[in-house]
């Protein structure tokens, strides 16, 4: 008894003193220091000397606290490439202190707006204070350059305004921008350097046409990202054998209970009924990981985004009994691909 009435009069001294010690000018500003050291390094830890990746955007346009909007960073041994930035993706990407200067290009799988909003904030992070020598490359279907010009043309005075106040040192405006280059799928391999091939192919997303999946194939290793899409052929082919899958999920069964609850709000309501017709229910996306003999599958973009375990299970209900090897993300999920090996390591960047 004695030593836990010590233990708390100790607790309760370090807390008031604390306390005390917190209020006191000279001393809030030594934390705002030590504090302010850590912005300008760069943290994250994504094993340059692997194929790895990480959720930097887990959900749909559908809200859900903790997770943002879909995007997906592929390192290919220190080169990374953004897939898709959507709401909150590229707020993430800072948080995690991602080496900017390692970003060698976005690629969107397709124009819907969950794809794509993050996109001018990505630009700045790459742009202002970097060493980058050119505009952001950016990779799309056809339409691209109509989003890239149109951030171009809300944000160019922006790109003076830092001009000016920063100087050309800091905010050149000669690499302010975007360098956009529209996919043709007749010569669908859109990178092949630095032992890196990605390689672009079509998935079904009507009316959105068209919709793309990207594979990286790195050292013997491989990563394929389905991009949103119904069931499709597709992604069997261009995921055969690889490593790892990152495919698309939405749970339909899910999606009947939120429309008999929200049954007075018919905009909704027709919202939920027209989603279910262009995307891959978990099941689905589990025999489609079968098919291609992939490693392991990750569901992304989770339609609606679990919010607890019990949301969880329900989302995933019937899966384990198609398939082992899978995993549902969150925002920093990360699976790393070691070079020389078949190992595949899940772990988080958090």
């Amino acid at each position: 008894m004695k030593l836990l009435k010590y233990i708390s009069i100790f607790a309760l001294t370090s807390f008031i003193l604390v306390s005390v010690l917190t209020r006191v000018p000279a001393v809030q500003d030594r934390l705002m220091l030590r504090f302010a050291q850590t912005l300008g390094s760069t943290t994250a830890d994504l094993n340059d000397n692997s194929l790895s990746a990480v959720v930097c955007g887990s959900r749909s346009p559908l809200p859900s606290p903790g997770r943002a909007q879909t995007c997906i960073l592929v390192n290919a041994g220190g080169n990374y490439y953004v897939v898709d930035i959507g709401d909150g993706s590229a707020a993430n990407l800072g948080n995690w202190r991602i080496d900017t200067n390692k970003i060698r290009a976005t690629l969107l799988t397709h124009l819907h707006s969950d794809h794509i909003s993050d996109l001018a904030d990505l630009h700045l992070m790459t742009w202002v204070n970097t060493s980058h020598t050119k505009p952001m490359d950016v990779y799309g279907p056809e339409g691209v350059e109509l989003v890239t010009q149109g951030f171009e043309d809300a944000y160019q005075l922006d790109y003076q305004y830092r001009y000016e106040h920063h100087g050309k040192e800091i905010a050149p405006k000669d690499i302010a921008g975007f360098n956009t280059f529209t996919i043709d799928l007749s010569n669908p391999v859109i990178i092949d350097e630095d032992d890196l091939k990605v390689t672009a192919f079509k998935v079904t997303h009507e009316p959105v046409d068209p919709a793309l999946g990207f594979r990286f194939d790195y050292k013997g290793r491989s990563i394929v990202i389905s991009g949103d899409t119904i069931y499709d052929e597709n992604v069997i082919k261009y995921a055969k054998d690889a490593d790892v899958l990152f495919h698309e999920a939405q749970a339909n069964h899910q999606l009947d209970i939120m429309r008999k609850a929200l049954e007075s709000n018919k905009g909704l309501v027709t919202i939920l009924n027209d989603i279910e017709t262009y995307h891959t229910t978990p099941i689905e996306a589990a025999k489609v990981a079968n098919l291609a003999n992939v490693g392991h599958v990750f569901f992304y973009h989770l339609t609606p985004a679990p919010r607890n375990n019990l949301t969880e299970r329900m989302f995933f209900r019937g899966v384990n009994d198609i398939r082992k090897e899978w995993s549902s993300t969150k925002d920093g999920t990360m699976v790393i691909l070691p070079l020389d090996s078949d190992e595949i390591i899940i772990t988080d960047i958090n």
